[in-house]
């Protein structure tokens, strides 16, 4: 019935193409089903190009031919038309302008179309050279012209295909195109068509069992017995699923869109019918059941995968050795033996993966075991999460210590345990957060996946070959006893997420009931249940605490005790802020971490933090270092006299002697001196600014680096003892995503650090010179995730213990032009600012500034601050 409504809207020469389109979309918003629209709008393009294709007058020896997702018999709403016309020779003068002619007419008819002209020779030798368009010419279909000629293509085309090259070429294509998303369905941002379980997966396999020869349809790959009946239910219930979201979302946004945005999140959850709760938002609802359709897709694409290889290889695809009477090894998968093992003994499941981890070279699991543990969830049940052996066999496979490439980790094993939805129905409360979307701004994955990222951060530092990229990780995780104590809190750290509530606090409980069920040693439970508490800490007291304090060091020593529950802590911390997003991490986040591990370190083993002995440890070290300058000690001895206590505690030796280095010669200077260099740390640029002070030369270098989008990390703000401003800052390129037409720069603008570098100079020289009145901020345009999830922007203003400095703290939505807003309210006020900590968290900011002014002893003088602070951020 729906069909035959659908089908009754027709297309004539009066009605253009976008009205019948915008028809079926009106009856699609009614219907809701994705395949019959598809189709019904892939045949009013039928109709509308062979009119134009009539009203041409091209020859009937032509043909007019459908290719790709069009060939298939169907057209998403704003997805363009791929078509063919085939020709049985060159065409001439004439005919190239009747040709022109259609193509014309055809979008004037409101068609999108996307076209190529081309004899049979000339497809077979394009086919031959680029794997897309040979893919584009399997689902040839013929909407009109010479059947003969079309016919003669087909048998061409099939003849010339190279059936083995392709299956490994499109394989090859889908694993460049799974990295693009780092292998993972569960971005919060997926691609519903490129993404890994998305619709292109789906496609894929149904070319090469079309190849293959096992079938066009889900129906008749079941019908061939390479699908069970749930199976090829399951495919086709998701891939509906896929389409009409994929369909909803093209109407939503008037345009071709497959990414599922957080802009149209909500919109298009309600057009399905969700509804938000007091819980969940009806995106969140939405998202998790596009999880599970991708794992599902995921999961049932990888067994199909093993299965026509094996078929198109059968050479290759067999028994490499037993492993035991259970289990065998197939080309470096694991294999069942017996069809019902699990079954018959469920104690088996988690046998699998601990096989994985054990057996060098095994990379995953084969199609039949994929297949058992996909129809096994019915024993996976209460008294399996209780037997005794399941629970040792679990700890087995977090315990196991793995220190090479050439055996999988914990961390693959517990991601094929999620994969196969093995992991949740052992761990209920892991089943709970499978799917759970993080609206924070700064984790790009969902909890789940996230976990497993953290999981897999922990296992590269005990890595030998992994060693270069962390080494001070690496050298304490291979000294570090137990390791698998941090996976077990790794895994439990988030576990709690999306309950309301503090999530540490929830997810130490979980982490107690796990230690306690798995009967594990009072020292490891104690650890591990302290980590999951304070696995935030430690990235707190670095990123938004002044260090170089020694109450502040003492303090956070005082919580963590002992040295093995502060190298825990760091281990942790470090491969936590990795596993949100690839954007969080930054060298200095790494530097902020590691100083904090070290001083802490010192305090544990019984140095004191002291004041004095630091001071003179941190010249003794600068002083060296200058020595190989061969700078004798008495020519910087007089710069050195103006530099107060709390210069030397928040610089570290080598920052001393290069601005030591820079600036000894220019005491007096009236000039402004700037110098910058790339970050010994590898990334960024390191910028010092010297000259005489000022209320507003703050804001007036914070309005340079706006205006030439260089985005402040940190800052360092010093005075003088004789009145000159000592700052310094550690910047990067501000280029933020704020739609997708944003202009991103070269890897040649990005890394030129000597071009940048002496830019820098010149022209902040030339800035601080011309000492201009400061420009308004603009107001500046916040990125489309802080768009769709504006952070409440908060603002506290309080002394610090000692009644010297007050410290503003404030956390918003980042965009550009944000420091320097606030900066310029600070100057308009006549506010000196001592210190800042800038602390960027995805698109959320989090800054803390130590001000000096004897006007914020007034309390009106404080809410006329905060009142304008507040208007400012809030944009």
């Amino acid at each position: 019935m729906q069909n035959q409504r659908l089908a009754n809207v027709n297309i004539t020469q009066e009605a253009s193409f976008k009205a019948v389109k915008a028809a079926l979309i009106e009856k699609f918003k009614v219907i809701g089903k994705a395949d019959p629209f598809m189709r019904a709008l892939a045949r009013a393009a039928d109709h509308a190009l062979l009119n134009a294709w009539h009203l041409c007058q091209l020859p009937p020896s032509f043909v007019l031919a459908a290719v790709g997702g069009f060939g298939r018999g169907e057209l998403a709403p704003h997805s363009d038309l791929d078509i063919l016309i085939l020709l049985p020779a060159e065409p001439d003068a004439s005919l190239t302008a009747k040709l022109e002619s259609f193509i014309g007419m055809a979008w004037d008819f409101g068609l999108e179309i996307s076209s190529s002209v081309r004899t049979i020779a000339q497809c077979i030798e394009a086919a031959s050279q680029d794997i897309t368009v040979q893919t584009a010419l399997l689902e040839a279909r013929r909407i009109g012209g010479d059947a003969a000629l079309f016919k003669q293509f087909t048998n061409c085309f099939n003849a010339a295909l190279d059936i083995h090259a392709f299956f490994q070429a499109k394989q090859l294509e889908m694993q460049q195109r799974h990295a693009k998303f780092q292998e993972s369905p569960y971005s919060l941002e997926p691609n519903c068509k490129e993404s890994p379980g998305g619709l292109r997966d789906l496609q894929l396999i149904l070319w090469l069992t079309r190849t293959a020869g096992f079938g066009h349809t889900w129906q008749e790959l079941e019908m061939r017995s390479q699908l069970t009946a749930r199976e090829a239910r399951e495919l086709r219930r998701n891939e509906l699923f896929l389409k009409t979201l994929r369909a909803r979302l093209h109407i939503l946004a008037g345009r071709r869109q497959d990414v599922l945005a957080f802009d149209f999140q909500t919109q298009l959850a309600e057009s399905f019918g969700y509804r938000a709760t007091p819980a969940k938002r009806a995106s969140e609802q939405m998202m998790r059941r596009y999880y599970w359709a991708a794992k599902a897709v995921t999961q049932l694409t990888a067994i199909l995968l093993q299965n026509i290889e094996a078929h198109l290889f059968p050479k290759t695809s067999g028994i490499t050795h037993r492993l035991s009477e259970r289990f065998a090894e197939k080309q470096g998968l694991i294999e069942i033996t017996q069809d019902d093992l699990y079954q018959r003994e469920p104690d088996a499941i988690l046998e699998t993966f601990l096989l994985c981890e054990r057996t060098p070279g095994v990379t995953g699991l084969a199609t039949r075991t994929l297949r058992a543990l996909y129809n096994a969830r019915n024993v996976m049940n209460q008294e399996w999460r209780r037997a005794p052996q399941n629970r040792q066999r679990f700890l087995e496979i977090l315990q196991l210590s793995q220190n090479s490439i050439e055996h999988a980790s914990t961390a693959h094993a517990l991601a094929l345990m999620n994969q196969t939805s093995v992991l949740g129905r052992y761990l209920l409360s892991f089943w709970r957060i499978v799917g759970q979307m993080q609206h924070d701004l700064y984790h790009v994955y969902t909890v789940d996946q996230h976990i497993l990222m953290v999981l897999r951060n922990l296992h590269r530092f005990g890595v030998a070959e992994h060693a270069h990229e962390y080494p001070s990780c690496s050298q304490l995780m291979m000294n570090f006893e137990r390791p698998w104590v941090l996976m077990i809190a790794a895994l439990f750290h988030d576990i709690a997420k999306g309950r309301g509530g503090d999530h540490s606090i929830l997810g130490m409980a979980e982490a107690q009931r796990f230690c306690r069920e798995h009967k594990l040693a009072a020292e490891d439970a104690k650890l591990i249940i302290w980590l999951v508490e304070h696995h935030l800490t430690m990235s707190r007291v670095a990123q938004k605490q002044d260090t170089s304090d020694p109450q502040i060091v003492q303090r956070f020593a005082d919580q963590v005790q002992t040295e093995r529950q502060l190298t825990a802590l760091y281990l942790l911390t470090v491969a936590d802020i990795r596993g949100t997003s690839p954007k969080v991490w930054n060298a200095w986040k790494g530097k902020l971490l590691e100083d904090l591990y070290r001083i802490t370190l010192n305090t544990l083993g019984g140095v004191q933090p002291n004041t004095h002995s630091a001071l003179a440890l941190r010249k003794e070290q600068a002083l060296t270092l200058l020595q190989q300058h061969l700078i004798p000690e008495n020519a910087f001895q007089a710069f050195w006299e103006q530099l107060d206590i709390a210069y030397f505690l928040r610089h570290d030796a080598p920052d001393i002697a290069w601005q030591t280095h820079a600036l000894y010669l220019y005491l007096e200077t009236p000039q402004p001196i700037v110098r910058a260099r790339r970050s010994p740390l590898g990334e960024g640029v390191q910028v010092l600014v010297y000259i005489k002070d000022q209320t507003d030369l703050f804001a007036g270098i914070c309005s340079y680096f706006d205006s030439h989008a260089l985005s402040v990390l940190d800052a360092r703000i010093h005075t003088t003892r004789h009145g000159y401003a000592l700052d310094s800052f550690f910047v990067t390129h501000a280029y933020t995503e704020l739609d997708d037409n944003t202009h991103h720069a070269t890897q040649g603008e990005l890394y030129d650090y000597d071009q940048i570098t002496a830019r820098i100079e010149q022209q902040l020289t030339r800035h601080l010179a011309s000492a201009k009145p400061l420009p308004l901020p603009s107001p500046g345009r916040l990125a489309r995730q802080s768009r769709t999830f504006p952070s409440t922007p908060r603002i506290h203003l309080r002394a610090d213990e000692n009644g010297q400095y007050y410290i503003l703290s404030l956390s918003t939505n980042d965009r550009p032009g944000l420091l320097y807003a606030i900066a310029h309210i600070l100057a308009s006020h006549q506010i000196n600012l001592h210190a800042a900590r800038i602390n960027t968290l995805g698109e959320r900011v989090e800054d803390i500034f130590l001000l000096a002014s004897a006007k914020l002893a007034d309390s009106r003088q404080q809410i006329q601050l905060e009142t304008e602070l507040l208007r400012a951020i809030a944009v």
